[in-house]
């Protein structure tokens, strides 16, 4: 028996011969359906690429108005509760503030301590000095007003600030002998605040604080539409403690005048309160130790007669 013939050779050139999954065109090129986890990784990786990509082009002006937002939000929170900016209109505080200074405003002092002689307060004058102020009649001009007074560039017509002269009790008199402004009897030295040339008063005013109010006069004393001037109005010129915003504590601007704004010395002194509390005693109290003080003057005199 002669054996088979063996089969013919592959061709090496043309291919011929190998099975269709060895084809150099199959393994070149697989078909990405036979591989549905590699398919689900490629296009899970472009997605993400294109949410970075998303990100990294979101627009500058979101992130400004942002910004803008939380600025305002705070710096409307700070001047309701904190610090306000004014600016002032008039010279009737020179040489301390000059018109067109913006000053700092503290809001919050006044809670930790009682208003002091020598502070340089804001206060409203509407229901005490002037009338009522009437709220702005329409949303959008109440909102300007409050942007515009964010800033100090305007506020209300009727704010005004002044220096306190006598706290509630004080006995506040112009003027001794020496033409000097009195508290409690205690003369005041003012040359360092009060406008240069300038005499401490022009008008005579004899009047004990009522409680709960202040006197207040302006530095230009010549030029100063203060308590001295509303004597006929309740509370003989005084103004109430709730009307005041705050204390004045630092000018901002112009930067050729940045500074603060402290208690003078003479506000200091010693007499002052004890004659503040001698002022608010009861008059009972006041006479019994008027008269305690008399016998004791006496006693002694009588053993040195001896």
């Amino acid at each position: 028996m002669s054996p088979d013939p063996a089969p013919p050779a592959p061709d090496a050139e043309s291919g011929a011969g190998l099975a269709d999954d060895q084809a150099p065109d199959a393994q070149a090129a697989p078909d990405d359906d036979a591989n549905p986890e590699t398919a689900e990784q490629d296009e899970a990786a472009g997605d993400g690429g294109a949410t970075t990509a998303t990100k990294r082009k979101r627009p500058f002006w979101r992130d400004l108005t942002v910004i803008v937002i939380a600025a305002l939000v705070l710096t409307i929170l700070l001047k309701a509760f904190v610090v306000q900016v004014f600016s002032i209109p008039s010279g009737s505080m020179e040489n301390t503030l000059l018109p067109g200074d913006r000053i700092l405003v503290n809001k919050m002092v006044y809670r930790f301590r009682p208003i002091e002689r020598g502070d340089i307060v804001v206060f409203s004058g509407s229901g005490s000095w002037d009338p009522p102020t009437p709220a702005p009649g329409n949303l959008f001009s109440r909102v300007w007003n409050d942007a515009i007074g964010l800033v100090g560039i305007a506020g209300p017509g009727t704010d005004y600030v002044k220096r306190v002269i006598g706290v509630p009790g004080d006995h506040v008199v112009c003027c001794n002998a020496n033409g000097q402004i009195t508290v409690n009897g205690v003369p005041l030295s003012e040359k360092s605040y009060i406008l240069p040339g300038a005499v401490p008063s022009q008008i005579r005013f004899n009047i004990t604080v009522p409680p709960g109010r202040l006197w207040v006069m302006g530095d230009n004393r010549a030029d100063s539409d203060d308590s001295r001037y509303r004597t006929g109005d309740p509370g003989g010129g005084t103004i109430p403690e709730s009307a005041v915003v705050g204390r004045a504590f630092l000018i901002i601007w112009p930067l050729s005048r940045i500074g603060d704004l402290p208690i003078p010395n003479t506000f200091k002194q010693a007499g002052l309160q004890a004659g503040a509390a001698l002022a608010v005693a009861p008059p009972a109290a006041v006479g019994g130790g008027a008269a305690a003080l008399s016998a004791a003057v006496l006693v002694w005199r009588r053993r040195r007669q001896r």
